[in-house]
């Protein structure tokens, strides 16, 4: 049994050695990328820092191992020569993110001229930071943005075409018949929110949808 591991390590080797080296820090990201595996996010790459003095190319990775929280990996890379060398470093993840270019006040509407993208670091990155900046792009500032600061999901939301306290028409329809009066917002409401008011004219509370610029439709 022993001497058919040998064999077959030895063969490992041969078919190796004739492969061709590539490139080590391309070898090192696959592998990093494969450590992560479905937490790898979709526009995520690998900035790799070998320790100096060490190997530039290999043939393959015979072993690997990285702490993701770190950053610091160890791995068993093969030469064109069949050998097996210990190699070191960092495997840094970064992200591609939206990032403001000045201050955003809240209330403001973010437009393309106020943000970029920018590589950061995963870990600096969160949960709950916004990836796309599709996602970012029209909507209405809730919390303060730092400049090159990532945006927060819940710093953000769709423009505001109700504010609360704000005089609103109040829209009843059923089939060919539609009812308004006047009313008054009693919170903050988006286009296709839930949002409570109250009726002017009868004094009573009533939930709609917001949905236009002070106007609030009653669903039946």
């Amino acid at each position: 049994m022993k001497n058919f591991l040998f064999f077959l390590c030895l063969a490992q080797f041969v078919f190796l050695s004739s492969a061709g080296a590539e490139s080590l820090e391309v070898l090192i990201q696959e592998e990093a990328a494969e450590t992560y595996g479905s937490d790898m996010p979709n526009n995520g790459t690998f900035k790799i820092l070998l320790q100096s003095g060490g190997l530039k190319e290999a043939v393959a990775i015979s072993a690997f191992w990285m702490d993701r929280n770190s950053s610091q990996f160890v791995a068993n890379a093969a030469t064109e020569e069949g050998r097996l060398k210990r190699v070191k470093g960092l495997a840094i993840l970064s992200i591609e993110v939206p990032v403001p270019v000045r201050r955003l006040l809240p209330d403001e509407i973010i437009s393309a001229q106020d943000i970029t993208t920018q590589s950061l670091p995963y870990s600096r990155v969160g949960s709950y930071a916004v990836v796309d900046i599709n996602a970012a792009l029209g909507k209405q500032v809730q919390r303060l943005l730092p400049k090159g600061r990532p945006i927060m999901t819940q710093s953000i939301t769709d423009p505001l075409v109700i504010d609360r306290g704000d005089n609103v028409e109040i829209r009843y329809t059923d089939g060919p018949i539609t009812l308004t009066a006047r009313g008054r917002a009693l919170a903050d409401a988006s286009r296709g929110q839930e949002i409570k008011i109250v009726n002017l004219v009868g004094n009573t509370i009533l939930v709609g949808i917001a949905s236009a610029d002070g106007l609030v439709e009653i669903i039946k």
